[in-house]
């Protein structure tokens, strides 16, 4: 007798599977040498603020997050999907957002530039995907490139892990480097947006970093991370995208743990937990890394910075 045919949810995890076996994997592992850096000017501003010695960070949900500093507004994976829209993640699967971002698509300022962690639909979604200015600069990953490039961006820098862009205006210089990120175990990573982690780094005059923010993109704990801290110890601010997302059973964002794992290895001053509760597929909640921090006895790392909120900090004048 004929075989029953399997679920739908069964047939789609079938297809992630065969695909993660049968798509070449994408290059992550760490290289010898960064390559050279790509360079992006920034389009002159009137009215740019001066540098002031601060930064700025505003949490607008998901992993959506406004930096400001010195004349600098760069947005992180754009997710403006109001609460009970769908986002599409792919081979068919949906979720539903249960909040509203903290700040509506209509409301953002001027922006410079979008750094886009990976081309998936709670970080680019629809609305944003339509309504952001084809011209404005997107720092993504190489496996994004064409994707926004059918979507009419024009202006989009794609960095291989360790590459970097310096972003220039006036005298004020910033670098972005790509870092290792992982978005699934070994076989299913294969089927899932190639994911970077981020390194921004204002410089001085003498192009030394006067700050070092990480940004952690959809990625669980690997092996590769180990070489963040030995290239670029002394990580100031990290923020991390937990959740623990699961897709079909598997996680594909880091949980409560793997967060705290993370702390453990890169060793940040401070942690800004991001990119949880806001989807139903995001299964271990906030309140669970934190409790997992304290119990490490790291909590004191942990700042907590609610949807909406801005947290200003200090930038060094001089680089190290």
């Amino acid at each position: 007798m004929p075989l029953p045919t399997p679920p739908a949810s069964c047939r789609r995890l079938l297809l992630v599977l065969m695909l993660g076996c049968t798509v070449p994997a994408l290059a992550q592992a760490p290289a010898a040498d960064a390559p050279p850096s790509k360079v992006l000017s920034l389009v002159p501003r009137d009215g740019a603020s001066a540098d002031d010695g601060h930064a700025s960070l505003q949490f607008i949900g998901t992993a959506t997050v406004l930096l400001r500093h010195a004349g600098l507004t760069l947005l992180t994976d754009p997710n403006f999907l109001h609460k009970g829209e769908h986002v599409h993640l792919g081979y068919g699967l949906k979720s539903r957002r249960l909040t509203d971002p903290a700040v509506p698509f209509e409301k953002l300022p001027p922006l410079d530039v979008v750094l886009l962690s990976h081309f998936h639909g709670d970080h680019f979604d629809q609305r944003v995907q339509r309504r952001l200015d084809k011209d404005l600069p997107i720092v993504t990953t190489q496996g994004a490139v064409k994707h926004l490039d059918k979507l009419g961006f024009r202006h989009v820098v794609g960095l291989a892990t360790w590459q970097s862009v310096e972003l220039r205006r006036g005298d004020q210089r910033w670098r972005i480097t790509a870092l290792p990120g992982r978005h699934g175990p070994p076989v299913m990573n294969r089927a899932l947006p190639e994911v970077m982690g981020s390194l921004i780094e204002p410089l001085d005059a003498q192009g030394r970093p006067r700050l070092r923010l990480y940004v952690s993109g959809d990625t669980l704990v690997h092996d590769d991370l180990r070489e963040i801290p030995r290239r670029f110890p002394g990580l100031d601010v990290a923020l991390l995208h937990l959740g623990g997302t699961r897709v079909l059973g598997v996680l594909v964002t880091m949980d409560a743990e793997q967060g705290v794992r993370a702390m453990q290895l890169l060793d940040p001053r401070e942690v800004l937990p991001i990119h949880y509760d806001d989807y139903e597929v995001f299964k271990s909640p906030l309140s669970d890394f934190v409790a997992a921090a304290s119990k490490a006895g790291l909590r004191d790392k942990v700042r907590v910075l609610p949807r909406g909120q801005t947290w200003r900090f200090p930038v060094p004048a001089e680089g190290r």
